[in-house]
Parts: structure tokens; C-alpha cells; sequence
């Protein structure tokens, strides 16, 4: 479908060379001919007025109409009085295309894909507001470069929300603002870096690919420290050697553990007995269900944790907003990293943020979502009591992905390809234990339910 463009027709790239040799007519033809053929103008697309394309090549406008109307007699343009001359619909053969990256999802009956929250219930209507809010209200200086760390106003909001909502210890000055938890800790592995750090370790399971990824970019090797019941060994990451660790403490990614209170002590003691640095990733704490509330580690020692928050869970991926709380002796070099790799983030969009966070609109989404993401949950255990009754769920006081721990004889990937065959899409912890991430942050209840159903003969094998 041709795009409608204002005017009398969008710009054209065509270039013309008056020392070629070749008639200034003939470049024209064969340029317009040309973009026809391969597919840059699409059929029914309006072409510049011969005026304005005479204008913009410095050519005569007579040139321009002739070259129009040859093209129109060998059946490549159409015109008719009081409407721009568009681009008549020929049939050519069509390139050959490129390989295409198969779809994610596709599951007819359910996808419990995890990490990703209701895509329909993203607040529109919200943050198209806060963006016109953002733009009205805005200084002209606001709309130059600025910061590379994010606009003063918007640092100044996430410190007060982290202070508010996560027990955080910060201010405007310890905030840079990037574009999610990838930026985010990109930046903080190659400062530690160039801080002299060379192994950050990293909980298993967890985000283990990722982290080697970023670790082994910045020449840093990535270690794994095993998880158990109260979260992070401590006494296994000390026989690390290790001098920066990732953690998430309020929600444990993947299982759902809580880190406790002595396990906290204790790794924020090794930290500072090695002048090590601790990375919070507090990627879904906003949701908890029937625990109290989970301060961040942040908070408890602001010297030598390093916290990354976003609003992907909160709000939406494709928003591409996130935060970093820095202590004092990284902050600069995650500053200056932030300014190397893009200058900052969109400034209308961080205005915008503030503005949805001040209004009190971010809080209502997040009440609204914790209730909504309450109800998949209970769901969700209905339905596993009634379809697998023998089979355990945890990892539930927080988010929206449970854990179904399934029986020791299970073959993890053949239960996933056969879900698969049925229309239901499972994920694994891929662990020496057969377990599967239940996401219900983008699963409705009701197709939890019939999720569940499809495979319950499954499950109890």
C-alpha cells in the first residue's frame, strides 16, 4: 500500500551528473524508471510535482513534464487532470528476499513466554498524554542535547520513586538514565572494567548469557554462584575470586527466591571486605502479592551496590527506559560510557516519564496491573491444582512468572516440544532439576486455564 503523503508528493532521490555526458532527460527517465522497477515507488505513489522536481534538480520544468509524459506513454506513470502523477500498477519480479527470523510465539491455544507483561493493557491513553504534557511544558533548552545522564528533572523523580517505593538511598546525582537493563549493565561492566575488575559472577540460574555476553565484551570472565533457597550462596561466591556480582534479590530470576535478611548481610559484608561491587537488577519488584514489601539492597548500602531499574515490566519494552543508582566511585565512568555509546536517551521521552511518575498516574497503572497480575496468579494456581495436583508451584510471592516444579523423571524438552505440538508454548529452566517458567504477564486468565487443560495428561506422565 503506497503511503499518502501531504502535498503534491514526497521528495526523490535522484541525482543528475552534467558532466556525464548522457542527456540530462535520459538521467531522469532512467532514474524514475529505475526506482519504479526495484520497488522504491510503489504503485498508486505520487510523484513530485514537475515544478518542484524541476526546482530541486535546478532543471527546466519542460525537461521535467517531458520525462514525465514518456514515462507515462511506456505505461509507468499515470496522471489525470487535478491529480498528482503517481506511479501506474505494473507487475515486476520481485526480488528475491532475504531469510526472515521465524516469529516468536505463534501458540494457538497459550504462550507462557515470562518477561514480558500485558502488551494490551499498556497505558495508552497515559502516556500519550504525558508526551503532550511533555512537550508543552518543556524549556526550548530542554530540546538540545543535555545530559548524557538524563534531564535533571526526571534523575530528580526516579530518585525520589526509589526512595519512596524501594527504601532506595539516593539523590538527582547518583541517576543516569538509559535505555533498560541491557544498556544499563553494559555500562557498569565496562566501567568495573576499566575499574580494574576482571570476573563478575553471576547466579545460577539466572542471567548467566547475558551477563557472559557483556562481561566477555569488556574482557571480564563471568563465573556462576548457585542458587538455593535463601538465594545467592555468599560462601560460594567467595571462592569466586570474584570482584562484582548480579543479584535479584526481591525476586530471584529465574526461581522467585527471596534473598534474606542473613544472606544480605553477609554478601553485603563480602563486598566490602573485597571492595566489591554488588548489581541489583530490581527488574519486577513493583509486583508483590503476599509478602511485605522488599527494600532494596541499594538502600542497606548505597557504598557499593549499584541498582538497575525500568519501566519494561511496568510499563512496556518498547519504551526503552531504564535507570541506573551508581555509588560515588563509579559514577563517572558510567556517566562518560553513557555519553560515548549514544549521547543519552530521548529527552522527550524522560520528560514524559516524570510527568506520568509526578501526576500520579505511573502509581494507578501499578495498582491496577498488581490486581490484574493477583488475579492470572490465582488463576494459576487453580489451574495447576486441578490439571497437576501431584506437582509443586513456587516462586510466586512477586512478578508475574511461577516456577512448576515438574517430576524428576520428566524429560524437560520433550514435554516442551510435545505442548508445543497441542498449541501450548512452555519454557524451561533448562537445570539439572526439570522445571518450567510459567509467564503470565502477557497470558489472560482464561487462556491460562485452557493452557493448563491442553496438557494435563502431559503433566501428570
Amino acid at each position: 500500500m503506497p503511503v499518502e503523503w501531504a502535498g503534491s508528493g514526497p521528495s526523490l532521490l535522484v541525482t543528475i551528473d552534467r558532466g556525464s555526458g548522457t542527456g540530462l532527460r535520459s538521467q531522469l527517465e532512467d532514474q524514475v524508471r529505475a526506482a519504479i522497477r526495484d520497488g522504491r515507488l510503489a504503485a498508486g505513489e505520487p510523484l513530485p510535482s514537475s515544478r518542484e522536481l524541476a526546482r530541486t534538480l535546478g532543471l527546466s520544468r519542460g525537461l521535467v513534464q517531458d520525462c514525465y509524459a514518456q514515462l507515462q506513454a511506456e505505461g509507468y506513470l499515470t496522471s489525470r487532470p487535478g491529480s498528482a502523477t503517481r506511479v501506474a500498477a505494473l507487475s515486476f519480479p520481485a526480488p528475491r528476499p532475504g531469510p526472515v527470523p521465524a516469529a516468536r510465539g505463534g501458540f494457538a491455544v497459550a504462550d507462557f513466554r515470562h518477561g514480558v507483561p500485558d502488551l494490551g493493557l499498556v497505558p495508552r491513553e497515559d502516556w500519550a498524554w504525558a508526551v503532550r504534557e511533555a512537550c508543552r511544558t518543556m524549556p526550548d533548552a530542554a530540546f538540545d542535547y543535555g545530559e548524557a545522564a538524563g534531564p535533571s528533572r526526571l534523575r530528580e523523580v526516579l530518585a525520589s520513586y526509589a526512595v519512596r517505593v524501594r527504601a532506595a538511598t539516593a539523590t538527582a546525582g547518583d541517576v543516569i538514565v538509559g535505555t533498560g537493563t541491557q544498556q544499563s549493565l553494559g555500562l557498569v561492566i565496562d566501567a568495573l572494567a576499566a575499574a580494574g575488575v576482571t570476573t563478575v559472577a553471576v547466579e545460577d540460574p539466572g542471567s548467566g548469557a547475558t551477563v557472559t555476553g557483556l562481561a566477555t565484551a569488556a574482557g571480564l570472565t563471568c563465573v556462576p554462584v548457585p542458587v538455593d533457597d535463601d538465594g545467592l550462596d555468599v560462601g560460594a561466591l567467595r571462592r569466586t575470586g570474584a570482584r562484582a556480582v548480579l543479584v535479584t534479590p526481591a525476586h530471584q530470576w529465574p526461581t522467585g527466591v527471596v534473598l534474606t535478611g542473613p544472606r544480605r548481610r553477609d554478601l553485603i559484608a563480602w563486598a566490602r571486605e573485597h571492595r566489591g561491587t554488588i548489581i541489583e537488577d530490581d527488574y519486577d519488584a513493583e509486583f508483590r502479592y503476599d509478602r511485605d514489601p522488599v527494600g532494596s539492597l541499594q538502600g542497606l548500602a548505597p557504598d557499593c551496590v549499584v541498582s538497575l531499574g525500568t519501566v519494561s515490566k511496568s510499563l512496556a519494552p518498547a519504551l526503552r527506559l531504564g535507570w541506573i543508582i551508581t555509588p560515588p566511585r563509579l559514577r563517572e565512568a558510567i556517566a562518560h560510557g553513557k555519553w560515548l555509546a549514544d549521547r543519552g536517551s530521548p529527552v522527550v521521552d524522560q520528560y514524559a516519564l516524570a510527568v506520568l511518575i509526578e501526576s500520579g498516574r505511573y502509581d494507578r497503572h501499578l495498582r491496577r496491573m498488581r490486581a490484574e497480575y493477583a488475579t492470572r496468579r490465582g488463576t494459576l494456581i487453580t489451574a495447576v491444582a486441578r490439571h497437576a495436583p501431584h506437582l509443586a508451584v513456587t516462586g510466586l510471592a512477586a512478578g508475574f512468572h511461577a516456577v512448576l516444579n515438574l517430576s524428576p523423571t520428566t524429560d524437560e524438552q520433550h514435554l516442551i516440544a510435545e505442548a508445543a505440538d497441542r498449541g501450548v508454548g512452555l519454557y524451561g529452566m533448562a537445570t539439572s532439576r526439570p522445571r518450567l517458567i510459567l509467564g503470565f504477564g502477557n497470558t489472560p486468565s482464561r487462556t491460562i486455564e485452557a493452557g493448563l487443560a491442553a496438557i494435563a495428561d502431559l503433566l501428570a506422565a
